[in-house]
């Protein structure tokens, strides 16, 4: 993977708009758990990518610092070289001079090579540092994005249940307001009241039907009056 390509991942991921991700979704509740795994997968990838980059920065910052040491240390040997030289051609010893001072030109070539190596590696590693910067402020970005999806889900799910918690209730209240158990009660009581109707009319016939037996005992006894009278009648009259 390259640096770019991971440095532009761990950029769009960072940068992502949750709010507007959740308008489009369906499903805010499923998407947030699919980001969340995303995200997290995403993080794993980038730290290990960006471990791979800051390790290969590591081993270029190595390298030039022993390429800076190795120049230092021909250029020292060079010195050396050339002082033993004009100690050797002070003392007369010209040939032997000569080959110290060949000594020291083999030097201050290696010096000179170490030095360019160093800083023809100075760019580079200027460059990588700047990108592990740019990936490292990434990450950190993906992780509060990580951090925000979390809580973004954990108030959902919250928000959630409480809506269904208030749809439930307010099902069993419509429930009962559209199968009012009062409306029952009332036609109990109506039932009752019929049949305590009833009881009473039932009374009244029964006391209607006795008056009339007792006036009819009533006009028996009147009837009975007249004809022992009309019977005294006659009697008189035939004594």
């Amino acid at each position: 993977m390259s640096k770019q390509t991971i440095l532009g991942r761990v950029t769009q991921l960072a940068k992502a708009n949750i709010n507007a991700l959740l308008d489009q979704a369906e499903d805010p509740q499923k998407m947030l758990d699919q980001l969340i795994r995303d995200y997290t997968n995403n993080i794993s990838e980038a730290e290990q990518a960006v471990a791979t980059t800051i390790g290969n920065l590591r081993m270029l910052e190595a390298d030039h610092k022993e390429d800076v040491e190795a120049a230092a240390e021909w250029g020292t040997k060079a010195l050396a070289a050339s002082k033993k030289a004009d100690e050797l051609r002070a003392g007369g010893s010209a040939a032997d001079a000569d080959k110290f001072d060949n000594l020291a030109k083999v030097a201050l070539g290696r010096q000179i090579q170490s030095e360019k190596e160093a800083k023809t590696a100075e760019p580079t590693i200027a460059a990588q540092t700047e990108v592990v910067d740019k990936l490292k402020a990434g990450l950190d970005s993906m992780k509060n994005k990580l951090t925000e999806l979390r809580a973004k889900r954990d108030e959902l799910v919250a928000r959630s249940r409480t809506a269904q918690a208030q749809n439930t209730m307010m099902d069993a209240v419509k429930n009962i307001d559209v199968m009012d158990p009062t409306s029952d009660l009332n036609r109990f009581e109506e039932k009752v009241r019929r049949e305590e109707a009833m009881a009473m009319g039932k009374q009244e016939l029964a006391a209607s039907s006795l008056d009339a037996q007792f006036e009819s005992l009533e006009d028996l006894g009147k009837t009975s009056e007249i004809e022992a009278r009309l019977a005294a009648l006659k009697q008189g009259r035939a004594a």
